[in-house]
């Protein structure tokens, strides 16, 4: 669109692409509770039923970067709509699959059709709102990237509880409804460039770089990494698709990603950052539900609820940071985000499971308000000096590498915190001998903890385990600290956003 100042129906435009928006990052996490109880209901194991977390993410990141060219190819507004269909009938069979094979079919194809969603709610935004209000457009598509993963466990945890687990996918029904409305009776039409060429070859090596990479990290934990012959074969597959897509780009005269997007500075410099801050949004939210319910006490409900404060916090800095980003750098405000995030982050690595609620919740309105801070003024800076031609491109990119943050931040802290269990709980038990004068006091709590007998090894054991679990999530969130360097640092290479001159 090339006059933004006049949309009409801007306002419900918004509302319906934020809609979509929460429905698919909601259902990115919204499962993850009811996994046990598909589990019991399909008769699967603990490792076949996680396919239908891994089914829909490998779909998602592998169908996210044709994007653009599908929405210049098709027109912006049927591939919109077209996406939403699907991904609400996918929704609706996986609901009412009766079988583990079915369950996963669909996860694939609600994962294909969902893969768009997130790139053209923020390239419409981008379209229908002035350079002027750009902030505020930000702002409010963040809202719906952060509320999403947020709400999804609470909401889950409820409609499992209260009905079934199948509700978790039946809810998106109303939602894509009253999307698709909004859509196909308010948003202007795109005309579809009918000449465009696909590259079959950069596609397909991309996606053999994505999908393998995806699998490598779903599995690696499982599998223990590359001490198996699958994950280093899915790791030579992942390094060799995206070498060969590298080559692609560089040499082919039609690429099937323009050059121009990574010779953008603030644009190849926003990728990195998102993908950094999307892998701790993600996994700090991952590690802490178990935390919660399993050291802490936390019924399911009440955990859910506990992660609430996050969603609150990010809500009140993405509006704050829009009006900021009027009047200061944009490059100050998320560099006050990211300090501030290390700061909860930090916070988070002395917790115990005795933390008081209060002091609990504070640190996670902090992290939240941290989040917003550093999301609102990258959507505008990542698109500052980027061409409205590679805009759609753009947006695709931009979700691919939030989707591969997230995934690989919830794969390494998984792994880190495994590990760190098993180590500390050896160094923990090495130094507990039945020559300890504690357990030779001779009371009632050293006889009960005597390691010559079999009981009293069990509960040394069971109290070892709990402080190595202990130790283990702070060590998790001190290494997360480590991720805000990255983006402090590439903060020095984003040129600053342009504000236009006030009109006479």
């Amino acid at each position: 669109m090339s006059d933004t100042t006049n949309v009409p129906h801007r306002g419900l435009i918004t509302a319906s692409a934020i809609l979509a928006m929460l429905m698919q990052t909601l259902d990115s996490t919204i499962a993850n509770v009811a996994l046990p109880y598909m589990q019991g209901s399909m008769s699967a194991s603990a490792d076949e039923i996680t396919w239908v977390l891994t089914s829909y993410v490998i779909a998602a990141a592998i169908m996210t970067a044709p994007v653009g060219w599908m929405a210049r190819r098709f027109g912006r507004k049927k591939l919109f709509i077209g996406s939403l269909a699907g991904f609400t009938i996918a929704s609706m069979a996986c609901g009412a699959a009766q079988s583990l094979e079915q369950l996963v079919l669909f996860r694939l194809i609600q994962g294909m059709c969902g893969a768009a969603i997130a790139p053209l709610s923020q390239a419409t935004m981008l379209d229908i709102y002035p350079f002027s209000r750009r902030a505020e457009a930000m702002a409010i598509f963040s809202m719906g990237v952060t509320m999403g993963p947020v709400m999804g466990p609470t909401l889950g945890g409820y409609l499992t509880e209260m009905f079934n687990w199948r509700y978790v996918f039946y809810v998106n029904l109303p939602f894509g409804i009253l999307a698709m409305i909004g859509l196909a009776l308010f948003m202007p039409k795109s005309q579809p460039q009918d000449n465009l060429r696909f590259s079959w070859y950069g596609f397909a090596v991309l996606a053999m770089g994505c999908g393998a990479l995806q699998l490598m990290l779903d599995r690696g934990q499982e599998l223990d990494w590359f001490s198996s012959r699958e994950i280093l074969v899915e790791a030579v597959i992942a390094g060799t698709g995206f070498y060969l897509f590298l080559v692609h780009m560089v040499t082919s005269d039609r690429p099937f990603l323009s050059l121009g997007l990574f010779t953008d500075r603030n644009f190849s410099s926003g990728m990195v950052m998102v993908f950094c801050v999307s892998s701790v949004m993600l996994a700090s939210g991952v590690l802490l539900a178990p935390y919660l319910q399993n050291l802490a006490g936390y019924p399911v409900d009440t955990a859910g609820w506990a992660m609430a404060p996050r969603g609150i916090g990010t809500m009140a800095s993405m509006f704050l940071a829009a009006r900021l980003g009027m009047m200061v750098d944009q490059r100050k405000i998320m560099a006050v985000g990211l300090l501030v995030l290390g700061l909860a982050l930090f916070q988070m690595s002395t917790w115990t499971p005795d933390i008081p609620q209060s002091q609990m919740m504070l640190t996670l309105v902090l992290q939240g308000f941290a989040m917003g801070l550093v999301f609102n003024p990258l959507s505008v800076m990542a698109y500052t000096t980027l061409t409205p031609q590679l805009r759609g491109e753009g947006t695709a990119m931009q979700s691919l590498s939030r989707n591969i943050g997230s995934a690989i931040g919830v794969s390494v802290t998984s792994f880190t915190l495994t590990r760190g269990v098993q180590t500390t709980h050896a160094d923990i038990a090495s130094g507990i001998t039945p020559f300890d004068r504690v357990l030779q006091m001779g009371d009632q709590a050293s006889r009960l903890l005597d390691p010559a007998t079999r009981h009293g090894a069990a509960m040394l054991d069971q109290m070892i385990d709990h402080q190595a679990r202990i130790i283990a999530y702070n060590n998790d969130y001190r290494l997360m600290m480590l991720t805000i360097v990255p983006p402090l640092l590439l903060l020095g290479f984003m040129r600053r956003h342009a504000r236009p001159a006030p009109a006479e």
